[in-house]
């Protein structure tokens, strides 16, 4: 995405297919017995949630056109909207839309976070108890993501959505608007966000933190090398990242970089000191030694949401110790872009992450009262990826690369003709002044 030429190629070329495969559901696991018995456990002795994952269930995003593209010749800007739709690939998933889950009940949690009024959290009890809402739930694959009507908020008498979905809602809708730099006037700065939604900055975090910085990384600035800290923006955190350098890596005959979100990006304050702006409050980071986790609730309403990556991989102890059933490794679970150097753009792609629920003892709230402990419970984790289908590879090597390691060629021949040149110029010389000299 970028430049109104790049944003064509990267969005109806170069990345062939786009699939965010959630992989998957993380559930308390067992039978029925056994669930029911964990969850009292939970919610009376305050308990280690034991999840299990379930997945992966596929589905195909983001393959829509931009929409509302227009150019700013006096600032060399392309604006556009990015449109979001997901359709299901049940071929490629483990089950249907219609699968079960037991999973945390999503509004009960949020209600007490948002709600810290103990006359109000009264009310919200009397209501959660009469809809026999609980800390958990059972939900279909379908209302989880979707959304569903939560019968606990359909009581509350005072104007509220009723409707509670992880994306809801998500099709139909669109993000931005992204206004990026064409590199007309300056290529580095090609693909580079001026703004998003007419803004700079995000208005969730202090200092830096708040900036948007980079691009959507769809793209960046070409002749990337090695040694950039490459920084881009992503409206599913709620914040700007980056990447470093980890290998090379031939793409399907194409040579690109692979770029990697390291671990100091996840760290605490103490081990990182620029993240100090994303430590937000001092009770659930302990003073902000934990790390591995992003409070996103500023950037959701208020809905108590942490971001991490999957099975809270780079977290610290803390944070994982009340959740059993986690096996975090890197291969699996980090984000990586590979990158074609020259020009700069993504062909293949692995964005990873986590959805969690922060969950908090509330004395006025009967199903969570027993609770003597803070849990950031895992909903879900989606693995959304992308890469360079095999008929845009081979245009790709022969419209780019073929033509570079051509030019490479003729240059390696030019020099070596002119060294030859060289050489035989000098034993001309040479042996003319030699004999001039007798």
């Amino acid at each position: 995405m970028g430049c109104d030429r790049n944003c064509g190629l990267i969005a109806g070329a170069v990345i062939g297919a786009v699939l965010a495969v959630f992989g998957g559901i993380l559930m308390p696991v067992g039978d029925l017995l056994i669930q029911k018995t964990i969850k009292k456990e939970v919610m009376m002795n305050s308990s280690n949630i034991q999840v299990k994952q379930r997945g992966p269930y596929t589905y195909r995003v983001r393959f829509l056109a931009k929409e509302n593209v227009t150019q700013d010749a006096e600032d060399n800007t392309v604006s556009f909207l990015q449109p979001n739709g997901a359709i299901f690939e049940p071929s490629l998933s483990v089950g249907t839309e219609a699968d079960n889950f037991t999973v945390l009940n999503l509004a009960v949690a949020a209600a007490s976070h948002i709600y810290q009024n103990q006359f109000v959290q009264m009310i919200l009890n009397s209501l959660i108890n009469k809809s026999k809402s609980s800390m958990f739930q059972v939900r279909t694959l379908r209302e989880l993501l979707w959304g569903y009507r939560d019968p606990f908020l359909s009581l509350v008498p005072y104007p509220v959505t009723t409707t509670v979905g992880l994306f809801y809602p998500y099709n139909n809708t669109a993000d931005g608007v992204y206004k990026v730099f064409n590199g007309k006037d300056n290529i580095s700065k090609v693909a580079i966000i001026d703004t998003y939604k007419g803004k700079r900055n995000l208005s969730y975090w202090e200092s830096h933190c708040d900036m948007i910085n980079g691009t959507d990384a769809a793209s960046f600035p070409p002749f990337v090398e090695k040694s950039q800290v490459l920084q881009f923006f992503s409206s599913d955190i709620c914040r700007s990242i980056y990447a470093v350098f980890e290998s090379d890596v031939n793409l399907k005959g194409i040579p690109v970089y692979r770029f990697v979100l390291p671990s100091k990006a996840f760290a605490s304050p103490v081990e990182n000191p620029d993240n100090y702006c994303f430590c937000t409050e001092k009770i659930i980071s302990k003073n902000c030694t934990s790390y591995g986790v992003l409070d996103i609730s500023k950037c959701k309403e208020g809905r108590p949401v942490y971001i991490s990556l999957p099975h809270f991989l780079y977290a610290s102890p803390d944070v994982s110790e009340p959740i059993d059933g986690l096996n975090p490794n890197e291969e699996e679970h980090r984000t990586y872009l590979d990158i074609e150097p020259i020009t700069g753009f993504t062909l293949q792609f692995a964005k990873r992450l986590q959805v969690n629920l922060l969950v908090k003892p509330s004395e006025k709230i009967q199903v969570l009262k027993n609770l003597k402990r803070n849990y950031i419970v895992p909903i879900l984790w989606l693995n959304e990826t992308g890469t360079i289908g095999d008929e845009k590879a081979n245009m790709f090597r022969s419209q780019v690369t073929g033509k570079i390691n051509l030019l490479g060629l003729i240059e390696m021949i030019l020099l070596s003709v002119g060294v030859v040149m060289f050489v035989a110029f000098m034993i001309s010389y040479c042996a003319c002044r030699s004999k001039t000299i007798k």
